[in-house]
């Protein structure tokens, strides 16, 4: 394993998407991080947005398990369906989905499918704190903390002190 983000760089990059969240968008914003990292970075994200600019930002979490396209792939045990929190109605709303780590688009493409069960936002940007390249799905983050260009062969994990880990990313 190599490290690719210590503490300090993935506070700074996080940073970095709060103000580019803060700057381009309305006085209430509601982001929904995908579980399970996504949901931490929501959080953050909230806390530092409301601090900053005094903005209204929400934060909720979105379980995307049955919504995923290879929920049927006998490949892999299926994940645990967890509840999704989502702390307001959605319809008319500013919809910031968070994840930590972008590469195919498919997880992005199923949390779309799950906002949309949940009601018609008037608009969705994605924030990722790191995009590693090799989409196969033409989906694109709005918020980038990091772009890294990684093999497909290779895996970028996040791991977060929220889960009882330290704050990094390391390339697998």
């Amino acid at each position: 394993m190599t490290q690719l983000l210590d503490k300090k760089q993935i506070d700074q990059a996080i940073s970095r998407l709060a103000d580019m969240i803060i700057e381009s968008s309305g006085d209430e914003v509601v982001i929904l991080g995908i579980r399970d990292r996504g949901e931490i970075l929501s959080e953050r994200l909230s806390k530092i947005i409301t601090s900053r600019a005094g903005k209204t930002a929400l934060s909720g979490a979105l379980d995307i398990t049955l919504y995923r396209d290879d929920i049927t792939e006998p490949s892999g045990a299926m994940r645990a369906v967890q509840p999704s929190y989502i702390p307001c109605p959605l319809n008319d709303k500013e919809i910031i989905l968070a994840d930590d780590v972008l590469h195919t688009g498919r997880s992005c493409r199923a949390a779309l499918d799950a906002i949309v069960a949940y009601g018609r936002p008037r608009l969705i940007k994605l924030a990722v704190l790191i995009d590693r390249g090799g989409r196969e799905y033409p989906i694109q983050a709005d918020y980038t903390g990091v772009k890294l260009e990684v093999r497909d062969d290779q895996k970028v994990r996040v791991t977060l002190e929220e889960y009882g880990d330290i704050d990094q990313a390391v390339l697998e």
